[in-house]
């Protein structure tokens, strides 16, 4: 469904966003089978301008899922396997002589599109990693002391093999910390695995999947998610979980103030997509764990105990106080 009035307005209703999320969510159901939850919160990500990493064993459809997001949503689209030797200037592009002219001449690496999917990510060299940095936070990158915009909208969709796997290192808390989002596909349950070998029989579902909205639409969404209200009491609640993270006794680094505004970016998306134009408590807390966990670090007498970050996230939202707003007159 397309929204043919869009392109001349800034901002949506709640109700209309909501409606066109939804559109944008059944399509990319349609492809990747019994993985709704990974799919809105992607959706989520990507209307709140932040980036995902997925984190998962190789074949469980993280490429499908990047692939049916850029065909629904329109985009340019771009794949990069971060092998041992790619070079940090096939990321970001790099600047050739022209015999011709007498000039330098910028030929673009594969960041420059809309979505960019960046698999195995934790393969490569940590150069070539950290050219994605610049990239990720500022929507451009420098080549040669000259910057170039990337396109809008722009996403990084990041995989890692889980750690320890053959050719793999850990990404840096610096690297971590730029994604707004880290999920796990995780297995199909048996019935989506045999639900996916039906819908690939004959053909590849994806290969009929047509765009629902535009890249322009796509851009008015991310600004009316920007536009979505967040209470005073809200904010607190985030600087209070963020905070709880600095002092647990059970971590060693806590979440960054990027991480709170990610967090906030996250939940204001979160609200659109459940039809309201203001943020309650359930919008933070169902989406706080994939936007801190990977941004801590566990103490050394945690990784003795065998405890994991989403559990002592888990328990910091359990008692940190949930406020009560009043009544939200929009």
């Amino acid at each position: 469904m397309g929204v043919p009035y869009m392109n001349q307005i800034k901002t949506l209703t709640a109700r209309d966003a909501a409606a066109y999320s939804q559109d944008i969510l059944h399509a990319v159901q349609s492809v990747v089978v019994g993985k709704d939850m990974i799919i809105l919160k992607v959706l989520l990500a990507m209307l709140a301008r932040g980036h995902v990493l997925l984190e998962d064993m190789p074949g469980v459809g993280k490429t499908t899922l990047a692939l049916a997001f850029a065909k629904t949503l329109g985009l340019d689209y771009r794949r990069i396997q971060f092998t041992p030797d790619v070079l940090p200037s096939d990321v970001t592009g790099f600047s050739v002589y022209r015999k011709e002219t007498g000039t330098m001449q910028f030929k673009e690496g594969a960041a420059f599109c809309n979505l960019l999917l960046a698999d195995e990510i934790n393969r490569t060299s940590p150069k070539s990693q950290s050219a994605l940095l610049e990239l990720m936070e500022e929507g451009a990158v420098t080549v040669d002391g000259v910057t170039y915009r990337l396109p809008e909208p722009y996403c990084v969709l990041a995989t890692e093999n889980p750690a320890g796997s053959v050719g793999t290192q850990m990404l840096p808390e610096s690297q971590l910390d730029r994604f707004m989002l880290r999920l796990r596909m995780g297995y199909p349950d048996l019935e989506s695995e045999v639900q996916i070998l039906a819908s690939r029989n004959v053909s590849n579902p994806i290969d009929t999947l047509e765009p629902v909205i535009t890249r322009q639409e796509l851009l008015v969404l991310q600004d009316t998610a920007a536009q979505v209200y967040v209470d005073q009491a809200i904010l607190r609640y985030i600087a209070e979980l963020a905070g709880a993270t600095r002092s647990h006794p059970m971590l060693r680094l806590g979440v960054s103030p990027r991480g709170s505004l990610a967090l906030c970016a996250a939940a204001k998306a979160t609200a659109l997509v459940r039809g309201r134009d203001y943020v309650i408590p359930d919008d933070i807390r169902v989406i706080v764990q994939d936007a801190f966990a990977h941004r801590v670090l566990l103490s050394a007498r945690a990784k003795t105990e065998n405890i994991y970050p989403e559990q002592i996230i888990e328990e910091i939202v359990g008692c940190v106080p949930v406020p009560q707003l009043k009544r939200y007159q929009g």
